[in-house]
């Protein structure tokens, strides 16, 4: 089998296109990828429980520090981000008195923020996952 030398523009603009496409294959996942929304406010995509028009609120300070609004009381979190890998490390929870169903629910959430390990965006959602998966939306007020 013979190799013939491609030669002029032609042959330069595959060449050229061929180490582009590899190029870009290589940091594609780094291209593509979107930046974590330190600074954001996002609300758990949830709706509200029954009697009460609360949503639960990350709210994600540039140097990971958050607060979080559940569904009855609140907690102060560190989101330590590398990647697309996420540790949350969540403080003690103000100790409002709450009904048994919100306090649960209150436990429920902290617990699978505390078990998440990877996050993504889709879209405006930035969405955790490692336990249960959660989806937080931009606040758009």
């Amino acid at each position: 089998m013979e190799l013939r030398r491609v030669r002029g523009w032609w042959g330069r603009s595959i060449a050229v296109a061929a180490i582009g496409g590899a190029i870009f294959l290589c940091l594609a996942p780094n291209a593509l990828a979107q930046p974590f929304p330190f600074g954001s406010e996002l609300r758990l995509d949830a709706d509200p429980m029954r009697g009460s028009k609360k949503i639960p609120v990350l709210d994600i300070g540039q140097n990971g520090a958050a607060e979080i609004d559940l569904w009855c009381n609140s907690v102060k979190a560190q989101l330590v981000v590398a990647a697309n890998t996420i540790t949350i490390i969540t403080g003690e929870m103000s100790s409002r008195q709450c009904p048994p169903d919100r306090a649960r629910a209150d436990d429920d959430l902290l617990t699978a923020l505390n078990q998440a390990t990877n996050w993504l965006m889709e879209d405006s959602a930035l969405v955790f996952t490692g336990g249960k998966t959660l989806r937080f939306l931009r606040q758009t007020n």
